[in-house]
């Protein structure tokens, strides 16, 4: 009698771990697996459709166990993958060095942020009132500002270090390039900055006497000044030569090769969309080209008074038309280097340039003897240039013998140049940057 009472109490107490034990599992893990009949049922269908349609594709997955759980697993996944990237973030942020802000007061700043240093901008809607951007090379972290609410006072200053970009092409835009300046040195005077460098967009004649006061070589705070156009200034120590770039003023895009734009054939031997001033050397141009019929086998179409607007209609049309022609003719304007050069290199359009010096200041420095377009010359450019348009007659010629296999070639070449020669800028810029004036501040 003791015997079956102790085994009773026996099978009590193991009866009675088993239904702790089961019940714990339902607490933990019973939760998660339990599902309604209908909906069980529901998910299954799905499953088998899924199955069917991943076999159809031969998917990698299509031998895969089914997994009702599996947009759960993948939330978690998705929260643990955020958290690290954020710690990772911060941890890549602690590392560098100095932080240098690019204040774009001038259509040139887009093309040194989306083209070279191939930055994004947030908002996306070019006429947005402020768009801003960031980027690290090397040890610094770079932030750009643009926009009509970027204005003088009205934006806060957190950083040490500035970069601004002006327009100095004209009167009107000396006098509020100048404003910023005085802006600026007000900084430098109540110790917020402690170094500026400014990209100018400088007059097409040269004539940029008007910045002179503020260069910290006369006095000044400006430490560093990139220019665009052949100054005779540029010594590579504090001033240095800037590509004028492409038109974002015109809101001209930053192209993403393709396939087609290499290996197509193109239509046209050469184009040029312009304007037509007269007893200009683009006068001369049209009528060498009408001379011998090459009219006809170029996509040309001129205009006699300039437009600083395109809609978008003549916008896609001059796309186009880089896009389609082998060639693209750029004559000078009121000086040689123009937005086309650039243009046709982002299409793999070869800039056929004529090579010669405009009336004004510009010319030969103390570093370059090879004006004009020192700058793109001392950078090995790949493209046609001629002295005079008369020699075009005989470049057409020669065109005209190329096979397709010879152009996508040369296509490949430019295109490779163009890319490489952005990316050498950027990092010429951001090592002057860091040389010049960021090695002993920690802004």
């Amino acid at each position: 009698m003791r015997l079956t009472r102790k085994r009773l109490c026996w099978f009590l107490i193991a009866l009675y771990c088993l239904f702790s034990l089961y019940a714990a599992y339902h607490v933990f893990f019973g939760r998660r697996r339990r599902a309604p009949a209908a909906s069980l049922r529901g998910l299954r269908k799905g499953a088998a459709a899924a199955r069917e349609r991943r076999g159809r594709e031969q998917s990698t997955l299509g031998s895969e166990e089914w997994n009702p759980w599996e947009g759960d697993e993948k939330n978690e996944q998705q929260h643990r993958f955020k958290t690290s990237l954020q710690i990772l973030n911060k941890s890549t942020k602690g590392k560098t060095d100095f932080h240098v802000q690019i204040w774009g007061k001038a259509a040139i700043g887009l093309y040194l942020w989306e083209h070279i240093f191939e930055g994004s901008l947030d908002p996306t809607d070019v006429t947005a009132q402020w768009r801003e951007g960031n980027s690290v090379v090397g040890r610094t972290h770079y932030s750009f500002i643009t926009g009509p609410a970027v204005v003088p006072g009205y934006f806060p200053i957190d950083v040490n270090n500035v970069v601004l970009i002006l327009n100095g092409r004209e009167k009107a835009k000396v006098f509020y390039a100048t404003q910023w300046l005085l802006y600026a040195q007000n900084l430098v005077q109540t110790q917020k900055l402690q170094h500026l460098a400014v990209v100018l967009l400088g007059n097409e004649h040269c004539n940029n006497e008007w910045i002179n006061q503020f260069l910290k070589r006369n006095g000044g705070f400006v430490e560093l000044l990139f220019i665009i156009y052949d100054s005779p200034w540029v010594n590579d120590a504090d001033i240095f030569q800037w590509p004028l770039g492409v038109a974002t003023y015109r809101n001209f895009p930053v192209v993403e090769a393709s396939w087609s734009m290499l290996h197509n054939e193109r239509p046209y031997l050469c184009n040029f969309l312009g304007t037509v001033y007269e007893n200009s050397s683009r006068q001369a141009l049209m009528n060498i080209l009408k001379q011998d019929g090459n009219d006809k086998l170029c996509w040309v179409s001129v205009r006699e008074q300039w437009q600083p607007q395109e809609t978008n209609e003549s916008l896609k049309n001059y796309q186009d038309a880089l896009l389609q022609s082998d060639l693209t003719l750029c004559p000078v304007g009121v000086n040689t280097e123009c937005y086309r050069i650039y243009e046709a290199c982002s299409y793999g359009s070869i800039p056929v340039v004529e090579d010669i010096m405009t009336a004004g200041s510009c010319g030969n420095t103390s570093v370059y003897r090879n004006a004009p377009l020192q700058l793109l010359k001392s950078m090995d450019a790949p493209f046609i240039f001629i002295k005079n348009w008369n020699e075009l007659p005989a470049v057409l010629e020669r065109e005209k013998t190329l096979i397709l296999q010879e152009k996508i070639q040369r296509r490949k070449m430019l295109l490779h140049w163009y890319q490489r020669f952005k990316t050498e800028l950027k990092m010429r810029f951001t090592n002057i940057l860091e040389s010049s004036f960021l090695m002993n501040n920690k802004g």
